[in-house]
């Protein structure tokens, strides 16, 4: 096949900019703030840059406009080694972007849309379905128009699936999810997300549940009753955006290098931290030596055998 990995996901840039101990202030009060940058975003791309990074062959599929911004995400994954020849641009539509205020380890995001909801199923070709090993969706919640067509093109695929779901503006946590469910092989949302997701369900999962803990780490449900836990490195942040996305790609393209889900979680934690290293969702994010050197000092917990 022709790629490990191919992610159906939204396309937008993201204004990072780190406002320290300056809390914004409406009534045109103006502050001076640490830094700030226009960097690629979306949790889509920084997924797929991040398993280019680890060697995976990453093919993207996504939407954006025919504007400058557009240009700037397209050439960014570009650059990153990620095919874009699934991605489409559409003639007189705004690319999306998110403003991404950080302040001391937490982060407020603010998104204008464009065409970050306008991917379908029917916009992802066959062709593309056909020469991947791997489909991963990322940001479900954000992704409306993929919402009808979803569930026939996930049985349809032939390989492997999974779904960062990430927020739900709407707070339903539901939106079609719960019936996609027993259909994936993975879901990896955070602590947060998957409580919400867990409630919209309203029973057990039979998929695989990886639930990204931030600096408590991670932990590895599977329907056959393997229960796995990884701690996260000691790593003090410079900007946590993308890092669950990052997190993501190193699950991933260690299970598509044959790795184990002990492997898959220690490599995915290391991904997750290292990439807090620099601003932005991708500057930081690790090689694979980089990120196997990390990995190889954490620890996996079998959450069984701890419980009795």
């Amino acid at each position: 096949m022709d790629f490990d990995l191919l992610v159906a996901g939204e396309l937008n840039a993201d204004v990072v900019v780190e406002c320290g101990d300056v809390q914004p202030t409406f009534g045109q009060v103006e502050e001076i703030v640490e830094d700030a940058t226009i960097v690629l975003g979306s949790s889509g791309a920084i997924t797929a840059c991040g398993a280019a990074r680890l060697g995976a062959r990453v093919a993207m599929a996504g939407v954006v406009g025919d504007d400058w911004l557009g240009d700037f995400v397209l050439d960014r994954l570009a650059e990153r080694g990620v095919d874009t020849r699934y991605c489409l641009r559409r003639p007189g539509r705004r690319t999306g972007m998110t403003v991404v205020l950080g302040a001391r380890g937490d982060r407020a995001m603010l998104t204008f849309p464009g065409e970050i909801g306008r991917l379908s199923a029917a916009d992802v070709p066959a062709e593309a379905l056909a020469a991947a090993r791997h489909l991963h969706v990322s940001s479900y919640f954000l992704q409306y128009d993929l919402w009808a067509g979803l569930p026939a093109l996930v049985k349809e695929f032939a390989g492997t699936t999974s779904v960062d779901p990430n927020w739900d503006p709407s707070r339903s946590f539901d939106h079609g999810l719960p019936a996609l469910l027993p259909h994936l092989d993975y879901l990896l949302p955070n602590e947060q997300e998957a409580e919400h997701v867990a409630r919209a369900n309203g029973g057990p999962l039979t998929c695989g549940l990886v639930v990204k803990r931030g600096g408590d780490g991670a932990t590895l449900n599977l329907p056959d009753g393997t229960a796995l836990g990884v701690d996260a490195p000691a790593i003090t942040p410079v900007d946590t955006t993308g890092a669950g996305d990052s997190f993501d790609a190193g699950f991933l393209a260690t299970l598509l290098r044959g790795g184990t889900h002990a492997e898959a979680l220690r490599v995915a934690s290391a991904c997750g931290a290292l990439s807090t290293q620099g601003l932005g969702g991708t500057a930081a994010q690790p090689t694979l030596p980089e990120a196997l050197e990390l990995a190889g000092s954490l620890t996996v917990h079998d959450l069984q055998e701890t419980q009795k």
